[in-house]
């Protein structure tokens, strides 16, 4: 069963200006276990896609299945969680609180919210950081603190709007990483939204190109480098390959403006 599977699936906004064509007949089947990053320019629609995943948006026309029901039963059943692009973490509550704080709104007991809290802040390596506050954090750490808050209840798809953006070269270099060891590690089916190509190709497993609004899909790029993938990679002439092609197909893309 396919983790994501849409069919001719459409998001028209209204507005006082008329119509936003958001998303526009898109087809994509997305298999579990797999790394597939959206790319393309601000205001293509990578995010709302993700959030018609997430059940955050309704799609106006066509159909979308996740985990194979519809995308408001997945989020009832908590089958995915979901990475901001600030951590959106409570400043108030120590690192431990915030990762178990989605364990309290589903009522398990004490001990194993802090358990699963201590399991994840071990996956992400924050063991140690459990009764530090969000300022006390860099801002990696505190990404890293919100994606083991997704991964708190261990859902089975893990859903990432352009969670490293913000932060230095070098720290998002070491967090891609992380995730990828991440990834390995517990086998879930990931969709990562980005702006960067050289992340798209060292993350994924395919990657989704899409053109400015009306977002469309202009091209899927498989990127078979391989499951264990060292920065190094990044040099080697089918990296760059990968990377040409990504770029072509955002260029192309540009041919549906107007």
């Amino acid at each position: 069963m396919a983790a994501i599977e849409a069919r001719g699936l459409s998001l028209t906004f209204r507005t006082a200006d008329g119509p936003v064509h958001a998303l526009t007949e898109l087809d994509l089947t997305i298999e579990a276990g797999e790394f597939v990053s959206l790319i393309g320019p601000s205001g293509c629609g990578k995010t709302t896609l993700l959030r018609v995943i997430a059940d955050l948006e309704t799609p106006t026309g066509g159909e979308i299945r996740v985990n194979g029901v519809a995308p408001e039963q997945a989020r009832l059943r908590r089958d995915y969680g979901y990475v901001f692009q600030a951590p959106a973490l409570l400043p108030w509550r120590r690192i431990e609180a915030n990762v178990t704080l989605p364990l309290e709104v589903m009522g398990l007991p004490r001990a194993e919210r802090r358990a699963r809290a201590q399991r994840q802040l071990a996956l992400v390596n924050l063991a140690g950081f459990e009764r530090k506050f969000p300022w006390q954090l860099s801002g990696g750490m505190q990404q890293r603190a919100s994606i083991a808050r997704a991964l708190a209840f261990d859902p089975a798809l893990l859903l990432m709007d352009e969670p490293f953006g913000a932060l230095d070269e070098i720290v998002r270099d070491h967090l891609n990483e992380q995730l990828l060891a991440l990834w390995r590690r517990t086998g879930k089916t990931v969709v990562f939204v980005t702006h960067s190509i050289p992340e798209a190709v060292f993350l994924s497993t395919r990657i989704v190109v899409m053109s400015p609004r009306p977002g469309r899909i202009t091209d899927i790029v498989p990127c078979d480098l391989g499951r264990d993938r060292p920065l190094e990679i990044r040099e080697t002439a089918e990296f760059l390959r990968i990377a040409q092609r990504v770029r072509e197909g955002l260029r192309a893309g540009h041919s549906y403006e107007g």
